[in-house]
């Protein structure tokens, strides 16, 4: 899929450790856990833990070596100052299990959140502008009502929310895939943030694709080489999808009672990116409920958070929102709802000819010939007994139940009447009362 990038400014790389914005206890101190956990005494591996630059982590080490935390471990073995290594004196070990009791966070240096809305601003979503080619190819192979596109483009361009409605089984899902696809480009996540000295994980590799590092040379102890503050990862535009089992609670942080750490939330992970709600309605909350949550996020481009302690907090929002259901929106939400959702799209089902260019595509992937006496059956005598009514799911549905079928039978894969009638069982259920 060959979908132009769009240029990001990257976050500038560490020079300083004052650039960090960070407070030097709390540095000195996650330098200490860090090394007490990850048994760490190499420089190279250390600034490799706390994703700085070498001459700034070699400057912090200075700082707890003064303050007689850290002491040197003399090598005959060294050949450079680069693999220079350190041990936690016993005053440093205290320090270090002190500060555990605190908070378990150790590793990367976080960002806070002053930096990250400047980072945030420079890759905004908003920016993107995407163009009718770019959500063709986007799309693939999906066929797509007439007109989609027309709806589409301006909403994904604005970056604002989208509702998408509509009969089920007709590619809502596989639609906001590829709007994320569509946008083609790349952000920089932090690893974690910083309010108010809690540290919050932002950066899970099950939501975000790594696309780029950028480490210091380990053969070079002062390398200032960094393209960018190694404290983000380079990523692909994140995207977030939930379904039935989204519930309120997973868009608070979540805090660990055992590490003392907290977890930042679902919207949160996919800032500057997409965060996809399927099949609303189906939630133990209700559509109205789950609205409501996102009514200032979305208004006001900012989301508000909470520590254990309830002091609230503004981060920034940045995320194109879709919500995807097979309920009419007036069914599930108060005109006031409706509203603050910006762009509303029907997804129909296919017509006749739209169902017919989809069954022979799958077809043609599946490797069944097509077969025109099957084909005139489906469409003569099955698709009239539900009023005509396609859907997408459909032809993948029939085809895919007709080589199961084949294969069982030990036969050729091939189409015929009588195997659509097999396949038809399946694909719906009769009504009938059953006497238990």
């Amino acid at each position: 899929m060959n979908i132009q990038h769009s240029h990001i400014m990257a976050p500038p790389a560490i020079r300083s450790l004052e650039a960090t914005g960070l407070d030097d206890v709390l540095m000195r101190d996650i330098l200490l856990k860090t090394m007490f956990r990850m048994s760490l005494s190499n420089v190279t591996k250390i600034s490799k833990a706390l994703c700085l630059p070498i001459p700034q982590t070699i400057e912090l080490i200075d700082i707890a070596r003064s303050e007689q935390l850290i002491e040197a471990v003399a090598s005959a073995a060294t050949s450079t100052s680069s693999e220079a290594r350190f041990q936690l004196t016993e005053a440093g070990k205290g320090r270090a299990l002190d500060a555990l009791t605190q908070s378990e966070y150790y590793g990367a240096m976080p960002i806070p959140l002053a930096q990250y809305e400047k980072q945030m601003k420079r890759q905004s979503i908003r920016d993107i502008q995407i163009t009718r080619r770019q959500i063709k190819i986007a799309m693939g192979d999906l066929i797509l009502p007439p007109g989609l596109i027309d709806d589409l483009g301006p909403a994904v361009s604005s970056g604002r929310s989208i509702l998408m409605y509509g009969p089920p089984g007709n590619g809502k899902s596989s639609i906001s895939n590829g709007i994320r696809a569509a946008m083609g480009d790349r952000i920089y996540v932090p690893r974690a943030v910083v309010h108010a000295g809690q540290v919050i994980n932002v950066y899970d590799p099950i939501v975000h694709t790594l696309v780029e590092s950028s480490d210091d040379n380990p053969s070079m102890l002062r390398q200032t080489g960094n393209r960018f503050d190694n404290r983000y990862v380079c990523c692909e535009r994140p995207t977030v999808i939930t379904g039935g089992e989204l519930t309120l609670e997973m868009l608070d942080l979540k805090f660990n009672p055992v590490s003392r750490t907290y977890q930042a939330p679902l919207q949160f992970k996919a800032t500057g990116g997409v965060f996809i709600i399927d099949d609303l309605g189906r939630q133990e909350e209700p559509p109205q409920s789950i609205v409501n949550r996102w009514i200032v996020p979305l208004e006001m481009n900012y989301d508000i958070l909470a520590l254990q302690s309830g002091e609230k907090f503004i981060v920034p929002f940045d995320t194109l929102v879709i919500f995807s259901t097979n309920f009419h929106p007036n069914d599930i939400f108060d005109q006031a709802a409706l509203r603050r959702i910006f762009y509303k799209i029907k997804i129909d089902g296919p017509n006749q000819s739209d169902f017919l260019k989809i069954f022979a595509m799958v077809a043609q992937k599946r490797q069944i010939p097509l077969d025109e006496e099957t084909i005139i059956y489906l469409i003569q005598k099955k698709y009239p007994t539900i009023d005509n009514i396609y859907a997408n799911y459909q032809p993948v549905f029939l085809i895919d139940q007709m080589i199961a079928i084949c294969d069982f039978e030990g036969q050729p894969r091939h189409m015929s009447p009588a195997l659509i009638e097999r396949a038809w069982k399946n694909m719906f259920v009769q009504s009938e009362t059953i006497v238990r």
